[in-house]
């Protein structure tokens, strides 16, 4: 019980010997790019012939 009556110092950073200064700046902010539409193929064979020829993934 005594523990919670204990006071607590209150440390700042510079205490410590830490530098908080910001390092980095922002030079810019966009929003990202939107989804292009998706494309509904009709069997498995169509598939496997988009993402060869299209996406060039397999």
């Amino acid at each position: 019980m005594k523990a919670k009556k204990k006071p607590l110092e209150e440390k700042t950073a510079a205490d410590y010997g830490v530098d908080v200064s910001p390092r980095l700046t922002i030079v810019k902010t966009t929003e990202p790019a939107g989804r292009k539409a998706g494309v509904k193929v009709g069997s498995v064979d169509e598939l496997i012939a988009k993402l060869k020829d299209e996406a060039g993934v397999l």
